[in-house]
């Protein structure tokens, strides 16, 4: 069994203590993100958050602050730049979190190859030069570090309505085992697969509480996951309790979706 202590700088046997390390968390301002980054401030971490527009106010927790950098991290030269502020000021990164990304509702038959290609660069490409970046300075630390790509359930099944976005999931899962296979031993990459997340935007965007009331009747869990559901598993996947997995794509679904077949009126 691993020893969490060996694990942490700071001695600790909590096996969620993340003191003294470091986590990156893209698109950490609001929604899953920006849970996804508080919850790693109240386990101890030193969080660096980015996106292209700063935070209406101050991510805090356990009376620390996040760090924001400005980035789009589907642009190259942004990338490179975040992680030279990111090391230059920390020196080291424990834990990258590949959570920007998103779409919005479009028809596949007339979306315009410029829409698909900024949905695939933001859900597909962009994590992958966050990941390459993170990579180069994981490998090059002793205790390595570990990477969480934020995938979604519409990855794994038919995605009407936001196809370019379900398949360029789909292709995070995908890259999530190869970078796995790739770049072990020093450094562990995880995907967190989760289904619809009960955030403000999920709410305003697709019409209030009858539409979530109907999301929620398809989940067996009787509910849409919350930001700290995610978060949660992010926080294993970054712990020591987590250490020999690598490559996994971690369902946060609430059970998935439930067989159309059971809902039948069987008697009618």
């Amino acid at each position: 069994m691993t020893d969490p202590a060996a694990e942490n700088p700071t001695g600790s046997t909590d096996p969620f203590d993340l003191s003294g390390r470091v986590a990156l968390v893209t698109g950490g301002t609001r929604g899953v993100g920006l849970g996804i980054a508080t919850g790693m401030l109240a386990a101890g971490a030193e969080v660096v958050i980015c996106g292209r527009t700063a935070p209406g106010e101050q991510i805090a927790a356990a009376g620390r602050e996040a760090l924001f950098l400005p980035a789009d991290v589907r642009d190259a030269d942004q990338v490179a730049s975040l992680f030279a502020e990111l090391f230059s000021r920390f020196g080291r990164l424990d834990v990258a979190v590949n959570n920007a990304g998103g779409s919005p509702v479009a028809d596949a038959a007339t979306a315009s190859p410029r829409f698909s290609a900024a949905i695939v660069g933001l859900n597909l490409l962009a994590p992958l030069q966050v990941a390459q970046a993170a990579n180069a300075v994981m490998q090059a630390q002793p205790d390595g570090g570990s990477i969480i790509n934020i995938t979604s359930v519409s990855g794994t099944r038919p995605s009407p309505g936001t196809a370019a976005y379900g398949a360029a999931k789909a292709g995070l899962i995908n890259l999530t085992e190869s970078l796995a296979a790739e770049w072990a031993p020093k450094v562990r990459v995880n995907a967190v697969c989760g289904g619809a997340v009960a955030t403000e935007n999920l709410h305003r965007g697709h019409g209030g509480d009858p539409y979530i009331e109907s999301i929620e009747a398809t989940v067996p869990m009787g509910r849409l996951a919350d930001v700290a559901d995610i978060a949660n598993a992010c926080l294993f996947l970054a712990s020591p309790l987590a250490s020999y997995i690598s490559g996994s794509n971690l369902f946060v679904h609430g059970g998935g979706e439930v067989p159309p077949f059971l809902l039948l009126d069987r008697d009618g």
